[in-house]
C-alpha cells in the first residue's frame, strides 16, 4: 500500500510539475547531447529508446513511475529497452538477476515494479547471489533453472554487454535516456537550461519534455 502511494503520488506530482519546470526548446550540450558516434539501432521505423539505470538507484526507483507512464503513452510510436548498468560489485547480482529474468522471458513492467519495491520500500538490498535467488523463487521462478541462467555464459557476456554500451553511449550517471542511438539525456540534464526545478518530480517533468522533443527528432531524421 506504501509503495502504491507512493507510485500514485509521483504521478500526480509529475503533472503538476509540468506547469512550472517547462524547458522551452531543449538545446545540443544542454539538455541534451548528441552522441560523436551514433551506435546501431534496430528498431526500423520506429524510434528506440533506452533506459539505463541500476536497480540500487534512488533516483531510478523515483524516475520509473514517470517513465513507465511515458512509455505506455508513446505506444507504437517507440521501441522501448531497458539497460541494468552497474560500476559497483555490490550491484551485480541484481544486474544478473535482471538479465537472468530478461533470458528466461520473465522480465515484464510487474517483475520490474516488484524488485524496485523490494530494494527501496522493503529494503532487501539483494547485493549476495543467494538474496537474488531468494528473491525470484519468492516471485514462483524456478530456483534452480533461476541459478543455472543466472551462471551461464549467455548472462556473463549480456554484463560485459552492458558495460560495452556504458561507454559507447558515455553513460557516467543514471538514469539516463538514450534516443535512437543518437542522443541522451537525463532528468538531470533536462534541467541544465533553466536551473528552475526545485523537486524531483520536477525534474521528471523537464525530462519528458525533453524526450518528446528528442523522439520527434529523431522520427523526423528517419524520413
Amino acid at each position: 500500500m506504501r509503495f502504491m502511494k507512493f507510485v500514485v503520488g509521483a504521478l500526480m506530482l509529475s503533472v503538476a510539475a509540468l506547469s512550472s519546470a517547462s524547458p522551452a526548446a531543449p538545446k545540443n550540450d544542454v539538455e541534451y547531447k548528441t552522441l560523436a558516434t551514433p551506435q546501431p539501432v534496430d528498431s526500423g521505423k520506429k524510434v528506440e529508446v533506452i533506459e539505463f539505470f541500476d536497480y540500487a538507484c534512488p533516483h531510478c526507483f523515483a524516475f520509473d513511475p514517470t517513465l513507465s507512464a511515458w512509455v505506455k503513452k508513446q505506444g507504437d510510436n517507440i521501441v522501448f529497452k531497458r539497460m541494468h548498468i552497474s560500476r559497483s560489485g555490490t550491484d551485480l547480482p541484481q544486474e544478473k538477476m535482471f538479465f537472468t529474468l530478461s533470458a528466461m522471458g520473465l522480465l515484464n513492467d510487474a517483475m520490474n515494479t516488484k524488485i524496485f519495491t523490494e530494494m527501496h520500500v522493503n529494503h532487501n538490498r539483494m547485493n549476495r547471489d543467494e538474496m537474488a535467488f531468494d528473491f525470484a523463487a519468492k516471485q514462483g521462478v524456478d530456483r534452480q533453472k533461476f541459478i543455472e541462467t543466472y551462471r551461464g555464459l549467455g548472462v556473463g557476456g549480456s554484463v560485459r554487454r552492458s558495460m560495452s554500451m556504458m561507454d559507447a553511449y558515455g553513460v557516467d550517471s543514471w538514469p539516463m535516456i538514450a534516443i535512437d542511438g543518437k542522443y541522451v539525456t537525463s532528468p538531470t540534464m533536462a534541467n541544465e537550461g533553466s536551473k528552475s526545478a526545485t523537486t524531483e518530480a520536477e525534474l521528471h517533468a523537464q525530462a519528458v519534455q525533453v524526450m518528446d522533443f528528442l523522439v520527434a527528432k529523431a522520427k523526423a531524421e528517419k524520413k
